[in-house]
């Protein structure tokens, strides 16, 4: 049966609310739009008429998918070689993109899909569809096949694992920005003290090579570890390094562009005062979809 118009559009004016249960589900942009198209010729092959929520059918579809798939992936992401991270959704720090509209109080950054990584696929989608989304553990439950209260214990099990393992500070945007903005100039200047003044003492890097490009193989911990990788890169390469300021997955980042060419995406988590996290993003393939921004 051919979809009228009028199911077309409610695909389209779903298709945020999807995108966002993908997304935090699988963790890249295309995968999560390959989700979605998939999602769409069986909504297109579907029988409208005898579906009761257009919605709930959506995102039961949807769901069923990510899980799936991410099943799939946690076999490929053992052989990852080193940290695996999310690819980063990246836009104009004054502007929004449909992308990060679509669930403005739900939390799409990098450091919350970093612990999301932990969570095994259907204890990941049932903490998303009732924390993030505010699903009803009733409708959960039909989702996944599963009794509630079984849904209840794995929500349970799975938020204590998020609040035990992320670190959350409520820092205002503009707080945020105006630090990554002492960051880029003491990390383009090569000022040690500068540096290590804006850096917590337990502050902690994560970065994702893929293979691709040299990357650490371990989390390096500490202010003094961390200030001496920026200081060192500032003085083998000096004005070859430069900073753009940007938005990455709804919260102030970096792009880090040498010799003009995009090298890696960077997130960061800060208590208002100094940075207590970075995520360095420099696997090509997930640059990708951003390398056309140039640099400011």
């Amino acid at each position: 049966m051919t979809q009228s118009l009028s199911d077309t559009d409610v695909f389209t004016a779903l298709r945020p609310r999807l995108f966002a249960i993908a997304y935090r589900m699988l963790g890249t942009r295309a995968d999560a739009e390959d989700l979605l198209q998939d999602a769409w010729l069986r909504w297109h092959a579907s029988d409208a008429s005898s579906v009761q929520s257009a919605e709930a059918w959506l995102v039961t579809i949807v769901t069923r998918l990510a899980i799936d798939r991410l099943r799939a992936a946690k076999a490929e992401r053992e052989t990852y070689v080193g940290f695996w991270l999310p690819e980063p959704l990246v836009e104009e720090i004054d502007e929004r993109s449909p992308e990060a509209l679509l669930e403005q109080a739900s939390d799409i950054s990098v450091a919350f899909l970093w612990v999301l990584e932990r969570l095994a696929p259907e204890e990941r989608a049932a903490y998303l569809l009732r924390e993030m989304f505010e699903q009803d553990y009733a409708d959960v439950a039909e989702l996944l096949g599963k009794q509630e209260a079984a849904v209840r214990q794995m929500v349970s099990r799975a938020a204590k694992r998020v609040q035990e393992e992320r670190r959350r500070f409520e820092v205002t945007p503009a707080t945020h920005r105006a630090l990554l903005e002492k960051f880029i100039h003491a990390a383009q200047s090569g000022e040690r003290n500068a540096i290590k003044a804006l850096l917590a003492d337990n502050v902690e890097l994560v970065g994702d090579g893929g293979g691709k490009v040299p990357s650490f193989g371990e989390v390096l911990r500490g202010a003094d570890r961390i200030t001496n990788l920026f200081w060192a890169l500032s003085k083998r390469l000096g004005d070859v390094i430069t900073y753009r300021l940007v938005q990455i997955n709804g919260e102030p980042g970096l792009l880090r562009y040498v010799d003009g060419q995009l090298e890696s995406a960077q997130a960061f988590v800060t208590d208002g005062e100094r940075i207590t996290a970075m995520y360095v993003v420099r696997n090509p393939d997930k640059l990708a979809g951003i390398a056309g921004m140039t640099q400011a």
